[in-house]
């Protein structure tokens, strides 16, 4: 829901009515990933996809059913019936469940607060924004059926309509929180009966660390802000390193870069990227961030340059397992000339270790389209 956030947020604040439709479990393969959410309103607005196109028209349908019923619904969508080309299905051969609520008030009450939250920490930074966890119920006591209730460090708002449960509810839903997990649990808790909840982690945007004001910075970083990293340019030479010439990062930062990045709060979702191929700058930067749990770690320049910043990381202490953490040149193999081109593909590089992706055309491999991710990721 973390995609449609803003969009519900001002039908919220016009007093619109909608229902969201959001991907609670998905088993085999399927083009969108849990937590995936379509936002459809009153008039048959639509903000968001569940499927990429598959199953879009029906759970349009369901929206507006759950609307005009005034209550949830589940559905499950599994394989398309080859004989029937008009029933909604998956052809990913996949199956994808969906929890459809109409948007009312007291539930959606902290479904929106939650949705603020989001929508600030992403204004403010990763460093000031706060996690929070929504926890939804979707199957047990009618009466809690849709009940939400929002999770943050040390607080939390709405209710299932039993304090026992709620306590249950809140308690799983800190520790999905705390290791940025999304999806479904099962809750059993004596005299109620077994409550499924769905729990959606929002953690701070993972951050994209980018080094050398340079025309492939501007092109990486407007990349990188779309796959929903935030993305800082950094550069010790004030006359490149300007907002005006970098508009898609979140802050551009004059600084040494290993002096930025030496004080700056990293973990393990966080990439950088070194685009100065200049010793003076590269050197320390590298060494500094190859000594720290990141995602991923890559740098600009031609083969020549590799070998010589090689030499130079050598030098400067770094060890065999340390430098083989180093993508360099950085980015995939795809024959990229121009700054867009090459911030293709090197985002396509950082997916690929994301997801554990080996970069080769799906038409010359076997197996599954859809890996399993290879780091823990914000859903």
């Amino acid at each position: 829901m973390r995609d449609i956030a803003t969009q519900v947020l001002d039908w919220d604040a016009a007093g619109q009515s909608y229902a969201v439709a959001s991907v609670v479990a998905v088993r085999g393969s399927a083009p969108r990933e849990v937590g995936a959410a379509v936002a459809v309103r009153a008039d048959g607005a639509v903000a968001g996809s569940v499927s990429g196109g598959c199953v879009e028209a029906a759970v349009h349908e369901l929206a507006e059913r759950a609307l005009e019923q005034g209550r949830p619904i589940v559905e499950t969508f599994g394989v398309a019936d080859a004989e029937n080309p008009f029933a909604p299905g998956l052809t990913c051969g996949g199956e994808l469940e969906v929890f459809v609520q109409p948007m009312r008030r007291p539930a959606s009450g902290p479904v929106v607060e939650a949705l603020r939250v989001v929508v600030a920490a992403e204004r403010v930074g990763a460093e000031a924004g706060e996690p929070v966890a929504l926890a939804r119920v979707v199957r047990g006591p009618e009466r809690a059926v849709g009940a939400a209730i929002a999770v943050y460090r040390d607080r939390h708002t709405g209710s299932t309509g039993d304090d026992a449960l709620d306590r249950v509810v809140v308690a799983e839903a800190r520790a999905m929180s705390e290791q940025g997990g999304t999806g479904l649990r099962a809750v059993c808790l004596d005299g109620v009966a077994e409550t499924t909840i769905f729990v959606e982690s929002w953690v701070t945007a993972p951050r994209m660390l980018v080094f050398g004001a340079i025309d492939y910075a501007a092109a990486l970083a407007a990349v990188g802000r779309f796959l929903g990293y935030r993305v800082t340019v950094c550069d010790a030479r004030p006359i490149f390193a300007t907002s005006a010439r970098f508009p898609h990062a979140h802050e551009v930062v004059v600084e040494w870069p290993h002096r930025y990045l030496a004080r700056t709060a990293t973990d393990e979702r966080t990439v950088v990227c070194v685009l100065t191929h200049d010793p003076k700058f590269d050197v320390p930067v590298l060494v500094e961030a190859l000594r720290r749990p990141l995602a991923y770690v890559g740098a600009l320049g031609s083969r020549r340059t590799h070998e010589d910043r090689t030499r130079r990381l050598r030098a400067a202490g770094m060890t065999d397992a340390e430098l083989g953490r180093l993508r360099s040149p950085i980015g995939l193999d795809l024959g990229a000339r121009t700054p867009e081109e090459t911030a293709v593909s090197i985002v396509a590089e950082i997916v690929a270790a994301r997801r554990g992706g080996g970069g080769a055309p799906l038409s010359t491999v076997d197996g599954s389209i859809h890996h399993e991710p290879a780091r823990v990721f914000p859903a």
